[in-house]
């Protein structure tokens, strides 16, 4: 896989760099203090514990995602941020979650501590109950798409993504993976790729998908972007997990070296971290050929494919 050149990595941080502080400012507006119609207060301290799981950290790149694969199709810059930042809610209630000692017991998270650590674990339940039901009030609001129909579309998407088939289905067989309900079963790679196309990799895809339903893409467009979002939705995981093994607790802003630790299933456990690299180099091709029909237009994402398996945070 060739590193990306200066140019691309310059514009793809100036990219993101702007996506990022769009979505930062939305999220702050969305955990403002002020309750809104049908609501009757916003508890101080629930709001403190939401702000703190989501303001002031993350490289805010599933946002980045769909801005960029909504632009494709000529969306709405602002509706499209504003998904983004729905999509980021949901998204650090699950790490709230994950966090938590039922789950992956962590202390850190991008290099503060987590909200049961910095709170507690109830304050901590209901930040990331209470983030995960925002996300879905911000994705149905008629400032992401002016049409009812695509705002229901991306929510239930979304419903899928998140739920029972997707991301809290994955974290299930994960933790079954490491023996939390019965006998621990080594899982084949066949089965660690499903395990992990669920658990990170089906808000990547969605944060593609959602692009493409915003910009009410056709069938054969979704393909490709599909194609995309399944690709980069493994390698950043692989490269996640190359992090876990090889990165420091100070540089990742999370506990290295905890998913050896737990024995957790990994493609790196399981293909070593030379078969792991060459299985990411593969995925960023995958994910380059799936956007030949969009030509120069999706350079951005093909330097994002090329980002999430060069990270080193």
């Amino acid at each position: 896989m060739a590193a990306m050149d200066t140019t691309a990595s310059n514009a793809l941080a100036a990219r993101l760099a702007a996506v990022a502080a769009a979505t930062e400012s939305l999220l702050g507006r969305l955990l403002a203090d002020e309750a809104l119609p049908g609501e009757i207060v916003r508890p101080p301290r629930l709001l403190g514990a939401m702000r703190h799981a989501v303001l002031g950290g993350g490289k805010r790149l599933r946002p980045l995602l769909l801005v960029e694969t909504a632009a494709l199709f000529g969306t709405a810059r602002d509706g499209a941020l504003l998904a983004g930042a729905a999509l980021e809610c949901l998204h650090c209630y699950s790490l709230v979650h994950d966090d938590l000692p039922a789950m992956d017991d962590d202390d850190l998270r991008r290099g503060r501590p987590t909200v049961h650590k910095a709170f507690d674990q109830a304050t901590a339940i209901l930040a990331g109950d209470a983030l995960l039901t925002i996300a879905f009030d911000a994705m149905s609001r008629a400032e992401v798409h002016p049409d009812p129909a695509v705002r229901i579309a991306l929510v239930s998407e979304l419903a899928r993504a998140a739920g029972l088939g997707g991301m809290a289905g994955g974290q299930m067989i994960d933790l079954a993976a490491e023996g939390r309900f019965e006998d621990k079963r080594a899982l084949p790679e066949s089965e660690i790729a499903i395990l992990q196309a669920m658990k990170t990799g089906a808000l990547i895809r969605f944060a593609c998908r959602a692009g493409a339903i915003l910009g009410q893409a056709d069938a054969d467009a979704r393909v490709g972007i599909e194609r995309y979002g399944a690709a980069i939705g493994q390698a950043f995981q692989i490269a996640d997990d190359l992090l876990d093994v090889e990165g420091d607790t100070a540089t990742i802003g999370k506990t290295a070296g905890k998913d050896a630790a737990a024995g957790k299933a990994t493609l790196v456990a399981a293909l070593g971290p030379t078969g792991a690299r060459a299985h990411l180099d593969a995925l960023v091709a995958e994910a380059d050929a799936a956007l030949a029909p969009f030509a120069a237009k999706a350079d951005t994402l093909r330097a994002t494919a090329r980002f999430i398996a060069e990270r080193r945070t």
